[in-house]
């Protein structure tokens, strides 16, 4: 799963486009897309589309309403007790691992009313200052947790601020060249969500849990787009959302391996395997000592790309 496309759920005329584009796995999304007064008729609309839409095999998820509003429960229990072609959820705002046991029970018992090869995935977001604060602790006493999102939006509200949604740096957060009074000195901007974005991934990766970036909000830069993909890769992200089908391929290619990433990891593979038989654990390639250590990350590279 390295793409999720955003579909909102009252919006039927994009549910096709979404079944049929390239992304992996696809939301229809009750809260952030949905106004208020709408909630209730668009959770029957994403009723209907789950039954009777041609998904195409995509791991498909309903974004619930957060669980302390009037709509979450009832977004858990009427769709998924009742639509066995529906894969999961995806509950935003978590703030605290009783939060999370309580969902986790609510789809424990909605599981006993679906066929047992197909039990109810759960995705969740941590998009709120104690959301991040326990993020640990939330991860890592999950018991059917399967990714976690991080919501950006939401999260600078929840730290009380009021600029525009952005998902790259901010024009404030930089830090300055030179010293007082020295000419030319430049502004270098930086990423005011690194350390929350830092935080999900290593909790997730210690704990065994997918962790997803959010969405990339001007989906027309394409070239910002991509940056923000990568950086969300190197930190450890292996997923991402998209809020526009134009987005997907980008994201696609930027979590799997480069084919000169497979084309470096078969040298590697096999530069190892002679040293094996020669009786030593290391060996030069290009230059560089490689070791029987690299092969971690030759496998994994292999892994991802489809080659082990």
């Amino acid at each position: 799963m390295r793409s999720l496309l955003s579909v909102p759920a009252n919006r039927p005329a994009f549910f096709e486009k979404g079944a049929t584009s390239s992304v992996d796995a696809l939301f229809l999304d009750l809260e952030d897309s949905v106004f208020a007064d709408q909630k209730i008729a668009a959770r029957q609309t994403a009723g209907d589309a789950i039954g009777a839409v041609n998904w195409h095999g995509k791991r498909l998820l309903v974004r619930v309403n957060a669980m302390d509003t009037e709509w979450g429960f009832r977004d858990l229990v009427e769709l998924g007790g009742t639509y066995p072609q529906l894969d999961g959820f995806m509950v935003p705002k978590i703030c605290s691992l009783d939060e999370l046991r309580f969902v986790e029970q609510t789809l424990d018992a909605l599981d006993r009313e679906r066929p047992k090869e197909r039990p109810l995935e759960l995705h969740i977001l941590i998009e709120t200052a104690i959301g991040l604060a326990r993020v640990e602790q939330i991860v890592e006493g999950a018991k059917r947790l399967i990714s976690v999102t991080f919501g950006a939006g939401d999260f600078a509200m929840s730290l009380g601020l009021y600029g525009r949604a952005r998902s790259a740096g901010s024009s404030e957060y930089v830090v300055l060249t030179g010293e007082r009074g020295e000419e030319n000195r430049q502004a270098h901007w930086n990423d005011s969500h690194h350390f929350a974005m830092a935080r999900i991934a290593n909790a997730c990766h210690a704990f065994g849990v997918i962790p997803v970036d959010g969405p990339f909000a001007d989906f027309n830069d394409r070239l910002g787009a991509d940056v923000s993909n990568r950086r969300a890769r190197s930190l450890g992200y292996q997923a991402k959302w998209a809020i526009h089908p134009a987005l997907i391929d980008g994201i696609n290619t930027t979590f799997l391996p480069t084919a000169e990433d497979v084309t470096w990891a078969l040298r590697v593979s096999q530069a190892l395997q002679e040293a094996r038989s020669a009786g030593t654990g290391s060996a030069q390639l290009d230059g560089r000592l490689i070791e029987a250590a690299t092969m971690k990350t030759v496998d994994r590279i292999l892994m991802l790309a489809g080659r082990s």
